[in-house]
């Protein structure tokens, strides 16, 4: 049996206010557009998630939605305030206890990046990969039969991509 983790970190956020509450940023424009670009993207290659697992975080839940809306069926969405800048081991614990086949994780860096890094048994031929910029996607199989059974280093990574190799820096990307 295979079973498959999908972790996002979230889209660009508006910075346009440099004392906002960090929980409360949304997504600026290019954030959006990164968002849309990456549910199209999963949706055209059959990146279907049974429940996406998401921090509350405003620009979480809105690169969330903005994912689901390009998706052929809307997952189940579940919000955790425990992955809001969730250390690497936080975020394994989290992904642990799920029962379904396909699971998607949005979050934040440096915990996305780092989970994304410590699963994948070698890492994807793309220069981005290691800092994970905002929205980047790892698509990460594993030969196992419940996700108790995920060990570092055990994941094959089926796919990488983050905006930029979508819409390019115009529309949106990184």
């Amino acid at each position: 049996m295979t079973i498959r983790l999908i972790l996002i970190r979230h889209a660009k956020s508006n910075w346009d206010d440099p004392f906002s509450d960090d929980h409360a940023r949304d997504l600026n424009p290019r954030g959006r557009a990164s968002a849309t670009a990456i549910g199209g993207w999963m949706s055209e290659n059959g990146y279907q998630p049974d429940e996406i697992l998401c921090s509350d975080a405003s620009r979480t839940q809105e690169t969330a939605e903005l994912i689901v809306a390009a998706l052929p069926t809307p997952p189940k969405l579940r919000l955790m305030h425990a992955l809001y800048h969730a250390a690497p081991d936080t975020l394994l614990d989290t992904i642990h206890r799920e029962t379904v086949t396909t699971v998607a994780l949005i979050g934040h860096n440096p915990g996305i990046g780092m989970l994304a890094n410590m699963l994948v048994a070698h890492a994807p031929d793309h220069a981005r990969f290691i800092g994970y910029p905002t929205c980047a996607t790892t698509v990460i199989d594993f030969d196992i039969t419940n996700w108790t059974a995920i060990q570092r280093h055990s994941g094959t990574c089926t796919d990488f991509i983050v905006p930029r190799d979508l819409i390019g820096t115009t529309g949106g990307g990184e």
